[in-house]
């Protein structure tokens, strides 16, 4: 007795209706079950021939063709064949677009564009965690935007902000007895941006930072004439490589990083 044969057909890469006819098959003990995936099937002259080629071993066809034309044409050389089809995917747009009361957008491979978009995503976001606060400053070769700053000015969280955007950000502190890393002076100006901020506004953000950590609120860290002294600091590393910058006093994270975004993709380097 010949093996059935199962022919997966797909205008995507097909990985869906493959899991699903493996899953089938698994049931079964009356010898192996073959099944050939043919991806990415986009026009109706390969259909034509894919359904001819499974015609021969009688084969058993799954699909997942999001294009009702395909879908369409399909059904008709099935019919004609003899055919036994199963549409995987089908029923489910079916039934979304009744409860969602909205038309499918039809596009093969949107998972996987998702899939890439997320695992971009993560990848950005363990980029942020790597290379945060100056861990590594060979880092900042590799990164998309590199935020540059003193301490309280938010640094951290806009990275990790910018990753959920997929870019890939890295942070270096600026402190007046650590010189800035020498990879810092390699890159274009575009893709560093300064952050600074008011002192009257950084003075009481750095005192309730020391009592979090148990320390009293009178250190000099959080002093004004220390704050002065860094802003100063900064503000001079930021002239030297000629970056943008930005004040985020009383700025939420996600109005700063609509700016870092602005610059970053546009080019704006003018803070408004």
């Amino acid at each position: 007795m010949a093996i059935p044969v199962v022919y997966v057909i797909s205008d995507s890469i097909g990985e869906t209706a493959e899991f699903v006819a493996k899953a089938a098959a698994s049931q079964f003990n009356s010898g192996e079950i073959e099944i050939r995936r043919i991806p990415y099937v986009s026009d109706e002259e390969h259909l034509e021939q894919v359904l001819s080629e499974a015609s021969e071993y009688k084969a058993v066809v799954a699909y997942t063709l999001v294009v009702p034309a395909l879908r369409q044409r399909l059904a008709e050389i099935a019919q004609e064949k003899g055919l036994i089809v199963v549409d995987v995917i089908g029923p489910m747009l079916e039934a979304l677009g009744k409860v969602s009361k909205t038309t499918p957008r039809l596009e093969p491979g949107l998972l996987h564009k998702l899939d890439d978009e997320y695992f971009r995503k993560v990848e950005a976001i363990e980029f942020a965690v790597k290379y945060d606060d100056g861990k590594d400053p060979r880092g900042v070769l590799y990164a998309d935007v590199v935020l540059i700053g003193i301490s309280r000015t938010s640094k951290t969280p806009l990275c990790m902000y910018l990753a959920h955007k997929r870019l890939k950000a890295a942070n270096i502190p600026l402190v007046p007895e650590v010189a800035p890393p020498e990879e810092l002076f390699k890159l274009p100006p575009r893709k560093v941006i300064g952050l600074t901020i008011k002192p009257e506004i950084l003075n009481p953000i750095r005192q309730e930072r020391l009592k979090a950590l148990g320390l009293a609120s009178n250190a000099d860290y959080a002093s004004m004439e220390r704050i002065l002294h860094e802003l100063d600091y900064a503000e001079n590393i930021m002239k030297k490589l000629g970056c943008p910058v930005i004040d985020v006093s009383n700025k939420a994270v996600e109005e700063t990083a609509s700016k870092i975004l602005q610059i970053y993709y546009r080019g704006d380097r003018n803070e408004k």
